[in-house]
């Protein structure tokens, strides 16, 4: 399969675009700048000069593949109504160049759209009022294109997709932890985060790509963690104390009041039906040992 790919040189990515190559598919990369576009060819993908903006551009690049993987995002979080649009009207016209074709689209959301306080299966409603609400639209006009001729489907990744070089959530609490000289939590630091490997995120878009029906909700997510579990082993790993904070002085302590109520999130989710749906089996390390004994510290 000939695999149209946005977000093949950010993070996760790389992995997935070397997973897909592994399997026998070729990818062409969406690359905004040439370090981009270096990138690409440096895993093996032939780059596609252009933008999330520049939607003629996302529209060749889909008419030209026999499938599209969209996993670019961008934006302030201090304007998610600019990044809600962005990435509504590109998944917009990525889908529109695939219609009645019966091409796999598989588009990306993340699993803090689902609601607060109870584990969310992929069948349950994402939380129009929640923390990552700006996501919901892009996953409804992903959707959408199932019932026009396109195999299309949404996989929600878990807020910390880790392993090497990850420049996400964990990452920032550890730099503000050594700023700080103390590693927080909020209130009891019950609340669970969803986490998964890169490498295990990786292997579940392929198999989104491959097989999944249309109209699939999928999570990438491999475990949830209690956040004052994650606190403890940076405090551990960097000699400091690990401490509660009230949601007060989080709001000032975190990079900003966003992060302050995305460590206090309780949004665990099930990735039972995806496994089942896919047979994914994640097998990586967890984000603890990971963060114990990986490059994060």
């Amino acid at each position: 399969m000939h695999v149209f790919v946005t977000g093949g040189s950010g993070l996760t990515g790389p992995a997935v675009v070397t997973e897909l190559i592994e399997a026998g598919h070729t990818v062409t990369g969406l690359a905004r700048s040439a370090a981009a576009a270096g990138r690409l060819t440096a895993l093996g993908a032939t780059p596609h000069r252009g933008s999330l903006e520049d939607l003629d551009s996302l529209r060749r690049g889909a008419e030209a593949a026999d499938g599209v993987l969209h996993m670019a995002f961008g934006g302030d979080f201090a304007d998610p109504d600019d990044m809600e649009r962005r990435d509504r009207t590109a998944i917009e016209a990525l889908g529109a160049a695939l219609e009645n074709t019966g091409k796999p689209f598989v588009s990306t959301s993340g699993t803090l759209v689902m609601p607060a306080g109870r584990e969310s299966t992929e069948k349950d409603e994402p939380d129009p009022a929640g923390l990552a609400a700006f996501r919901i639209a892009g996953e409804r006009a992903c959707l959408e294109f199932a019932a026009r001729g396109v195999r299309a489907n949404v996989v929600r990744l878990a807020p910390t997709v880790h392993g090497p070089g990850d420049h996400g959530f964990i990452p920032m609490l550890i730099t503000t932890a050594r700023e700080t000289g103390k590693s927080a939590y909020v209130g009891d630091g019950a609340n669970r985060w969803p986490a998964v490997h890169r490498l295990d995120a990786a292997i579940l878009f392929r198999l989104a790509l491959e097989g999944a029906p249309a109209g699939s909700v999928l999570h990438g997510a491999a475990e949830n963690v209690p956040f004052r579990n994650i606190a403890e082993t940076i405090a551990d790993g960097l000699g400091l104390p690990a401490v509660s904070l009230t949601p007060e002085a989080a709001s000032t302590h975190f990079a900003s009041p966003f992060f302050a109520l995305a460590y206090a999130f309780d949004a665990p989710v099930s990735s039972g039906f995806t496994r089942e749906l896919l047979g994914w089996a994640p097998t990586r390390p967890g984000l603890l040992d990971d963060v114990a004994t990986g490059d994060y510290l």
